[in-house]
């Protein structure tokens, strides 16, 4: 069984829907053939398929790679966070609920995180809360707001409703700094995402907001992490020997590592092993970043094809660990094999009585047949 905890998609939004909501929102123009852009304005800002919007073939491809269930979140230009707060939480509101839109097409295979409007904590915790009861399985949101990190005041108040309310967190970077410098060779995405991934990971742990963070709360940073895992040895080193970077931090960095988790999104076999060394293999989920051009092309290919990794450590990998991020768990033995449904013991027991029953369990697993389409390039 696999489960793919990174994915995104774009809505169905046309540009008279995008202007209503404020000026220059991204829309989709779909060119026809499957393919498309998504806009800004009258802009072509990235080419994209008709995997980002639509569910049929998404789940076309993931019969052709077999990939059992797959977590959809926005693609960050979605954000807004740099918008007025209340077109952001309209925004929100609209592209939250076209996700789930999305999924209800294949409700055993597709599920959402919801996005939040982080400019306004008040307006963010009410829609991560209004979509948790909805239907989404946890939230997606960047990890900065201006030059706010995630130890600000405010973000960490974020984090601890959705430890509340048992709504669990994938961090994805966005807005890169140093876009002058990195304007070239896609430079803002090969070294200014992982480092802003970082960057995210330490300001948690250096800053001691991993000491007064709920231990419930379930995080996880994309692409592996970034940066982390292969400069954590510098990072120590620099603890241990200047009072500036231990003053807030009363413990060895490497020992939060059990705090959050990463995805498997690395595309090389001896750098997941490294940062599996690193995390351990109960913090790793498989993540492929699809259906964009730096995702995995051959979806699962390089958890099981690794030479490096354990069949124990693959299993954790594309599935036992989703299973316990996300409050899931095997059932027992039954007919449809690999089975995925809710935990009842979870932390979303603890939500009001109010939330709806669909809440309670999901088969998260249909039988179906691989398909052996070709992939398409975006």
């Amino acid at each position: 069984m696999i489960i793919d905890i990174h994915s995104h998609f774009f809505p169905t939004l046309a540009k008279e829907e995008a202007e209503a909501l404020g000026p220059d929102w991204p829309w989709l123009k779909e060119n026809g053939a499957g393919r498309g852009h998504i806009m800004l304005g009258d802009k072509e800002f990235r080419p994209v398929y008709d995997a980002l919007w639509s569910p049929s073939r998404r789940v076309e491809e993931l019969d052709r790679d077999n990939i059992d269930v797959q977590i959809l979140c926005a693609t960050p230009i979605l954000f807004g966070y740099l918008k007025p707060a209340a077109q952001a939480e309209a925004a929100a509101r609209r592209f939250n609920d076209l996700a789930l839109e999305m999924c209800s097409a294949y409700p055993d295979r597709l599920k959402a995180l919801c996005q939040a409007p982080l400019q306004d904590i008040d307006l963010a915790c009410a829609e991560a809360t209004r979509c948790m009861e909805n239907g989404h399985v946890g939230a997606q949101i960047g990890n900065h707001v201006g030059d706010k990190d995630l130890d600000d005041e405010t973000l960490l108040r974020f984090l601890a409703h959705c430890a509340e309310i048992g709504a669990p967190v994938l961090v994805h970077p966005w807005d890169m700094f140093g876009a002058e410098r990195m304007s070239r060779h896609m430079l803002s995405w090969l070294v200014g995402m992982p480092a802003e991934t970082q960057c995210s990971i330490l300001s948690l742990i250096l800053s001691g907001a991993f000491e007064t963070l709920p231990e419930s709360l379930k995080i996880c940073f994309a692409h592996g992490g970034g940066s982390f895992a292969f400069l954590l040895g510098r990072v120590d080193n620099a603890w241990r020997h200047r009072d500036l970077v231990r003053a807030h931090c009363p413990r060895l960095p490497s020992d939060y590592v059990k705090r959050f988790y990463t995805d498997s999104a690395v595309f090389s076999d001896r750098s997941l092993r490294l940062l599996i060394d690193a995390m351990g293999s109960d913090r790793v989920m498989y993540g492929s970043d699809y259906p964009f051009p730096l995702g995995e092309q051959v979806l699962g290919a390089g958890i099981r094809e690794s030479k490096l990794l354990s069949e124990a450590e693959k299993n954790k990998v594309m599935a036992a660990n989703a299973c316990d991020f996300f409050g899931l768990e095997p059932p027992a033995p039954a007919p449809v094999s690999g089975a995925c449904a809710m935990r009842s013991g979870n932390a979303r027991a603890n939500t009001p009585a109010t939330v709806p029953s669909t809440r309670a369990r999901r088969s998260f697993v249909a039988d179906r047949s691989p398909r052996t389409a070709a992939c398409p390039s975006s």
